[in-house]
């Protein structure tokens, strides 16, 4: 990637800047050492705090096919990629090549949500002829999504440019193409591939779609931008799917069951049902419980993680049911002896 020093980017002071970060800058970050870390931190934190200062050193990128594009220098050799537009500043990514050459940043014209896409590289073969026997006739692979209309796709969520490529995918070659496209777009097509009929949620504002929602996080201050920089190696371990959403923030009358395949997100749904439930109501008492305490006490450390620098909360507990047995025996046990006069 060529760097050239630009004028800085005008940041106006009149509007409040939208200060978001990217899965993929989370993601990048965790491949940097230690030290490296520190320092593309320390950049992040001088950016949101005052991105119009002299000091930051930003440089167009000119090979980027999207003009929002650009280059913070954090040291000799690690660069921070973020993106620029109207009064929002975006952090990309972080590292030592060229990422930002096959990407870019758009809404996408169906769904209305914002998308990192991957830039589709062409490649043209050229063909020699080679005059050889013809081998017995194959039936070729089926084409999974060759029947469904193009603006169906899209409104699934595939970049336009990647329309061609998944109506000819097979089932050989479905899950390297899903690799290459937004998590939506991916998920909808797995869907499709087993019968299914994907969801599909609207919304106006692009940065607000609940799609959008899963790889670009809004950061108010500094607390929520060390926070979200502080669990990199846990971060999806407590997302919260936006289509999940309403079974953590619904008035129930009664019990309720949730109920789902392996990893579609239960466990999450219930950590954020139990935390939302503290909240709201600050006399309650939560209690979540299941059958392992190695999993209780990851599961506590994930409603610390949710919870976040506030006000320490004991509304809310994790423990196994072996555990709650011990727990219920010893109690009965002293009520009983109590009562006897003993203890």
């Amino acid at each position: 990637m060529i760097e050239r020093t630009a004028h800085q980017p005008s940041f106006p002071q009149s509007i409040l800047m939208d200060f978001r970060i990217a899965d993929t800058f989370t993601d990048s970050l965790t491949k940097l050492s230690g030290d490296e870390q520190k320092a593309v931190k320390t950049t992040a934190f001088d950016l949101q705090m005052d991105p119009a200062n002299p000091g930051m050193q930003f440089h167009k990128l000119d090979r980027a096919k999207d003009p929002n594009f650009w280059s913070v220098r954090v040291n000799k050799d690690v660069r921070l990629i973020v993106h620029r537009s109207g009064a929002g500043l975006l952090l990309c990514y972080a590292g030592h090549h060229d990422w930002a050459e096959r990407r870019k940043i758009e809404r996408h014209p169906t769904t209305g949500a914002v998308q990192l896409v991957e830039i589709l590289e062409k490649v043209r073969e050229i063909v020699i002829p080679k005059y050889v026997e013809a081998p017995p006739s194959v039936e070729p692979p089926k084409q999974l999504f060759l029947d469904i209309p193009e603006e169906i796709l899209m409104e699934y969520g595939v970049p336009r440019e990647w329309v061609s490529q998944v109506r000819e995918a097979t089932e050989a070659t479905l899950f390297d193409l899903a690799e290459h496209l937004p998590n939506e777009a991916a998920e909808a097509l797995l869907d499709l591939a087993v019968g299914e009929t994907p969801q599909m949620p609207a919304t106006a504002d692009p940065f607000e779609h609940p799609d959008a929602q899963r790889r670009f996080r809004v950061i108010e201050n500094i607390e929520e931008l060390d926070r979200a920089l502080e669990y990199l190696w846990e971060k999806w371990a407590v997302v919260l799917h936006p289509a999940q959403r309403h079974l953590v923030e619904k008035n129930f009358v009664g019990p309720a069951r949730t109920y789902g395949s392996a990893g579609t997100g239960k466990t999450i749904v219930a950590l954020h049902r139990a935390v939302q439930l503290v909240r709201t109501n600050r006399d309650a008492r939560v209690l979540f419980a299941t059958f392992s305490e190695a999993l209780a006490n990851a599961l506590r450390a994930r409603v610390r993680q949710l919870i976040g620098n506030g006000p320490p909360n004991r509304g809310a507990s994790g423990s196994a049911f072996d555990d709650l047995d011990r727990q219920a025996a010893v109690r009965g046990s002293f009520r009983q002896g109590a009562s006897r006069g003993g203890w």
